[in-house]
């Protein structure tokens, strides 16, 4: 029996309703995208960085 909580309340997810079975591996799916997107967010500003330094190298002193 797998229980999953909402909203500080538990549910036995096998007695949920199709519908609610979709919206949670919907939230599943977003939750996922989020962190992957927020990873790819991380690389390009640890990119720009870079790319700022390498361009203040190449500025004239």
């Amino acid at each position: 029996m797998a229980m999953i909580t909402i909203n500080d309340k538990e549910y036995d997810l096998d007695s949920l309703s199709d519908g609610a079975k979709q919206q949670i591996n919907m939230l599943q799916i977003t939750e996922q995208e989020i962190q992957r997107l927020n990873a790819q967010l991380a690389i390009v500003q640890t990119a720009r960085i870079a790319y700022a330094n390498a361009l203040t190298e190449e500025l004239p002193k």
